[in-house]
């Protein structure tokens, strides 16, 4: 698809050229990235372009609407004779469309939101246009490093294939209440391995949850070498494991032996949740929740609706004396590939993501969606009208994020979530009676994992 369109866009652009003469030259240049690796600031702001002529599709959860039809407004203002049409529909609804069907399929919007994580697996399928990347950093502004954050990641073989939206990692939510009732000082670091199995209530069998803990120790789930090659930790013998890494998976065998005793649901990929959700309300036996931002509301109106919710860093909880981390995850905006051929859609969808981002709404982008944006001076959001709750969340979401590695992003990563799981939660079968027994479970299905590579 890509590169019919490419063929498609060159011929157009011949033509056009010996129709329009140096004045098409003139507003091509305007418009195109100079290619250099200059940082991009609030201060080198350029002109988002007006008067466009085209018409595109819009992809948007239903909560997001009412900020994305502002933005919409402002860019029609500029663009009175555009057409911009929403699609609405949850952003993991409309990549399984996308994944199911083609970039041609009507259902599938020109412009949508995806995570960090499917952009090498939608660049393989050729489903994402090439992005001004550069041009539109520098309309939208506040940029230290362009390409040394989300921007960076979403570069792949040297094509820009979307733009940075947010940025997310988990945090720690607390029930304030519980903590006092279990004597666990929220003002202190607090060690996982000194607290009870349900003071803290970690879905570590869930590969997105038990990354914080296997990051703490810098194991490797699987890792790309710089040549491409790939290895895990996990396919060591446990004997030639660092101590951090052994002394991890003691952490983690012992979790799981506590409540294995003491059969509770934190072993079921289904019933955790609920369990969990019930042992976190006031009264509860539960303290502490490895969560992300998106889950504020839920966890506050089971914290005596807020009265009881305590906002932490990640770091602040360590294992083993290892701050947890999790990953600089984050979500882009893409346009649909099957744009590229049109100068003036393209145009048009570039100039919808500057607006969606636009960093003089960043407040407004987070009321409505939880999105934080990476090139805002957390100053913005501090000195704003959010609740303070919010500021809260707010300050442990930039925190944790910066301390956190990278997330893997490369396509073969997708199969250590399923592998994982299954090996952990193999445990509540197997029954391993030491962590050597219980790292023999893990390190079979990581060796049968790498077999594939």
């Amino acid at each position: 698809m890509k590169r019919v369109v490419s063929l498609l866009l060159v011929l157009a652009l011949v033509l056009s050229m010996v129709a329009c003469g140096n004045n098409n030259d003139a507003n091509n240049n305007a418009s195109t990235n100079t290619g250099t690796n200059e940082n991009t600031s609030s201060t080198e702001v350029e002109e988002q372009e007006t008067g466009i002529e085209a018409t595109i599709s819009v992809q948007v959860e239903s909560s997001w609407l009412e900020y994305y039809e502002a933005a919409k407004a402002r860019v029609l203002e500029n663009n009175p004779d555009a057409t911009i049409n929403f699609i609405e529909t949850g952003s993991f609804d409309h990549l399984n469309v996308l994944d199911d069907t083609d970039v041609t399929n009507a259902d599938v919007a020109d412009v949508f939101a995806l995570p960090a994580d499917r952009i090498y697996g939608l660049a393989q399928n050729e489903a994402l246009a090439t992005l001004d990347a550069k041009g539109m950093a520098s309309v939208v502004g506040g940029f230290a490093d362009y390409d040394a954050g989300l921007g960076g990641n979403f570069n792949v073989n040297g094509d820009y294939l979307a733009f940075p939206m947010n940025i997310e990692t988990l945090i720690i939510f607390a029930n304030s209440a519980n903590a006092e009732a279990n004597g666990i000082n929220l003002e202190e670091t607090i060690e996982f391995t000194e607290l009870n199995y349900e003071d803290m209530l970690v879905p570590a069998f869930n590969a997105w949850f038990g990354v914080a803990l296997t990051n703490a120790a810098s194991v490797e789930l699987l890792g790309q070498n710089e040549d491409g090659s790939l290895f895990s930790d996990l396919t060591m013998e446990y004997a030639d494991l660092p101590k951090e890494k052994q002394e991890l998976f003691t952490a983690l065998f012992n979790f799981w032996k506590a409540h294995d005793e003491k059969a509770t649901d934190a072993w079921d990929k289904d019933a955790t949740w609920g369990y969990m959700d019930s042992a976190f309300t006031t009264g509860g036996t539960n303290s502490l929740r490895l969560e992300g931002p998106w889950s504020t509301a839920g966890l506050a109106e089971k914290a005596g609706n807020g009265e009881d919710l305590a906002i932490l860093p990640i770091n602040q909880v360590t294992i083993n004396g290892m701050p947890l981390a999790h990953w600089k995850g984050g979500w882009g905006l893409a346009v649909n590939a099957r744009v590229e051929g049109n100068v003036d859609q393209m145009k048009l969808a570039e100039a919808m993501i500057e607006e969606i981002v636009n960093t003089d709404y960043a407040v407004d982008l987070f009321k409505a969606t939880g999105k934080i944006l990476e090139n805002v001076d957390p100053a913005v959001y501090t000195d704003s009208d959010l609740s303070e709750q919010d500021k809260k969340v707010v300050d442990a979401v930039i925190e944790s994020y910066q301390d956190a590695p990278a997330r893997p992003l490369f396509t073969e990563w997708g199969q250590v979530w399923g592998t994982w799981e299954n090996a952990v939660l193999s445990w509540s079968a197997v029954k391993p009676a030491t962590v050597e027994d219980a790292y023999a479970e893990l390190k079979a299905a990581f060796d049968a994992m790498m077999s594939n590579f």
